[in-house]
């Protein structure tokens, strides 16, 4: 059984990927992720506040005022409060590439271009195979119309790109008014592959004390449906490979994904409640449903249920919504 599979330029065992998570940030992960059969694993991210404490200086977008966003450096904690300093996470990213035989992916999480160029290339310097690059911008200001935000990802994408040598991948925001188009215009711009879709973290009201509190909340499976319905529409559209994350938790919902188009399936959540020796039993649950579907490979399979390969291809777009709607009886 060959579940063998591609993925910006690097030949992975398996279409599993470990996602940008606190659990790559104890070595002592790297091996049990590699021992468990994850084919890659992303690193937890680096993120533009700690360049910006360090290096004490950005001038990219500060006329919009530091509360327009995503992480206001209004509020940002101290470095202390980092699980890591910029330095420390180019060694992290070095030492894993000594103990583990599997590809190590960097990650950069920011808003502007601000000091992302210099330390993507510190990460290509300390061994990494790729880059992902998670751009968590919220244009809180009504003044920044919907091109600016599209604009700023492609300029970050293309400042990096012109700087390292090694693939990129860039992860995307559900939120673009034309997904399709955003993803094409990344594509025609050389990213390697797409990642669908970075999850915004919202925050909640805590009544009783009357105070704005961080709740963060780990995806469920019915999360899968936006990052499949998306996939199956993009493939075949662009050449970049696709990610997929968001609601994977078990091996139909990663065959599922190969289906509709993704050539990797990234897993969080489900390592975080279940265990990282959990991927056994995808991959061991994977192999059996292969053989009794008479599937030799993931390729044989790949893109077999995206829109263009579908018998109703409507069943993505709008056609199928009135259906749906018209369907559900509910409770009379």
């Amino acid at each position: 059984m060959d579940l063998s599979t591609t993925y910006m330029g690097l030949e992975l065992k398996n279409p599993i990927v470990a996602s940008a998570s606190p659990l790559s940030k104890n070595m002592d992960n790297y091996r049990r992720m590699q021992d468990a059969g994850v084919a890659a694993i992303v690193n937890h991210s680096l993120f533009e506040e700690q360049i910006l404490k360090e290096n004490e200086a950005s001038d990219y977008f500060s006329t919009l005022g530091t509360d327009s966003f995503a992480e206001s450096l209004s509020y940002v904690p101290e470095t202390g409060a980092y699980a890591m300093d910029p330095a420390e996470y180019i060694d992290h990213i070095a030492k894993a590439k000594k103990i583990v035989d599997i590809p190590v992916i960097g990650s950069l999480n920011g808003f502007s271009q601000g000091g992302w160029v210099r330390y993507a290339k510190r990460i290509e310097e300390a061994g990494a195979d790729a880059l992902e690059l998670n751009v968590y911008f919220v244009p809180t200001d009504p003044a920044i119309p919907g091109s600016r935000v599209e604009e700023n990802y492609l300029e970050i994408f293309q400042s990096i790109k012109s700087t390292v040598k090694i693939p990129i991948a860039v992860k995307l925001s559900p939120f673009f008014s034309s997904i399709a188009n955003m993803a094409m215009r990344l594509d025609d711009a050389g990213a390697d592959a797409v990642v669908l879709f970075n999850r915004f973290y919202q925050p909640d009201i805590d009544l009783e004390n009357l105070e704005v509190t961080p709740n963060l909340i780990l995806s469920t499976p019915h999360d899968i449906r936006l990052p499949l319905r998306w996939i199956a529409i993009l493939y075949g559209q662009i050449k970049a490979n696709l990610g997929a994350t968001s609601g994977i938790y078990n091996a139909q919902d990663v065959l599922k994904m190969i289906m509709t188009g993704a050539d990797v399936t990234m897993l969080c959540s489900a390592l975080l409640k279940n265990g990282i020796e959990y991927v056994n039993d995808i991959l061991k649950d994977m192999q059996e449903w292969m053989k009794v579907h008479q599937y030799e490979s993931v390729q044989q399979m790949k893109g077999s249920m995206s829109q263009k390969s579908c018998q109703n291809p409507d069943s993505f777009e709008r056609a199928h919504y009135m259906k749906i709607l018209q369907s559900y009886q509910g409770v009379h």
